[in-house]
């Protein structure tokens, strides 16, 4: 489908949600590059940002520079690690403030993610006038997800094409 080129987007990238997904259902890893051009199909990019998570060992900074080169900027937390040995670091909040910060100047937001959590800041989004998106990877994204977004983009349907080459 055609999109309007003059259409000005901003893609918001869960990048736990997509690399976990791509792991566990095809044992590879997202090929971020791909999102972003499949995201912006032509129309007026504005910007991106990626949710990351930085470790104690920092083994993932070739990772964070990677996407900077792509012209994505990185949204940075900390691994919490917690008595008992839990680990977490969850982005769902810093996404939708982001989304609902920076909405009034775009006419389209990709959302990356499958994550359901996300379905309310679809439908204010969308309330608000703008076109959301959402990019993921289909078995394993929230089906009420999927039917909340103005359009969806199954991953899981080029998979080739969105994943890095071994």
């Amino acid at each position: 489908m055609q999109k309007p080129k003059e259409q000005r987007v901003e893609v918001l990238i869960d990048v736990q949600n997509l690399y976990y997904s791509a792991r566990n259902l095809y044992g590879q890893k997202v090929n971020f590059g791909e999102i972003l051009k499949e995201g912006v199909s032509g129309r007026k990019f504005i910007r991106a940002f990626a949710y990351v998570v930085r470790t104690k060992s920092g083994e993932e900074k070739p990772f964070f520079d990677a996407l900077t080169k792509l012209g994505i900027e990185t949204r940075v937390r900390d691994l919490q690690e917690f008595y008992g040995g839990a680990k977490k670091a969850d982005w769902d909040v810093g996404i939708v403030i982001d989304a609902i910060r920076t909405a009034s100047s775009l006419d389209v937001i990709i959302l990356a993610s499958g994550d359901g959590d996300f379905i309310p800041l679809v439908e204010y989004l969308k309330n608000q006038g703008k076109r959301v998106e959402v990019m993921g990877f289909g078995k394993t994204t929230s089906l009420k997800l999927k039917e909340s977004a103005d359009e969806f983009i199954d991953l899981d349907l080029e998979p080739e094409k969105f994943l890095l080459k071994k």
